[in-house]
């Protein structure tokens, strides 16, 4: 085989392993980096799957208090893919986000978002986003709906994906 083809059949298939929106493992041994443009189909779907996508970093206290709540729900929903947008800097992921993923027993699939355009696809995602973080995304395909705030509790997130998508 050319070595021209078999270089695109890795990229290709190296690309459809992380998009995948579940982690296989509960070792988040590779946190992929994605700028906008790879991210933004991971933010929409055709089926009545439900997503819960969360941006956050591990420098903002509301959403390290917030994760646990999202992993239980997990946990207890495995039907539902739950994406974790990790807002922190590219050079910490091997010295201090998969540490931080271990200590608090985070296995969902877990992303880093490296686009410094933040102006553009902030909006891109919700115009009425100021931008702080945490920020979690509840949707399928019928319904989208946007959180600008912490989930204080397990049964807070619960009742929000509920009335959100009248499950």
């Amino acid at each position: 085989m050319p070595k021209k083809i078999c270089l695109y059949l890795i990229l290709i298939i190296s690309f459809c392993q992380s998009c995948n929106h579940k982690s296989e493992s509960t070792s988040n041994n590779d946190i992929p980096i994605y700028n906008f443009s790879t991210l933004e189909p991971l933010l929409y779907t055709t089926t009545n799957k439900t997503y819960i996508v969360n941006f956050w970093a591990m420098w903002c206290v509301p959403c390290v208090k917030e994760l646990p709540y999202i992993e239980q729900y997990a946990n207890k929903n495995p039907a539902v893919e739950i994406l974790l947008i990790s807002l922190d800097f590219p050079e910490d992921i091997d010295t201090k986000l998969k540490p931080f993923l271990k200590q608090q027993n985070i296995s969902s699939k877990v992303i880093l978002l490296d686009d410094p355009d933040a102006n553009t696809w902030i909006d891109k995602i919700d115009p009425n986003w100021s931008g702080a973080i945490p920020f979690t995304i509840i949707f399928n395909k019928e319904k989208r709906a946007f959180f600008e705030h912490t989930f204080a509790s397990l049964e807070e997130l619960e009742d929000t994906i509920t009335e959100t998508l009248n499950l």
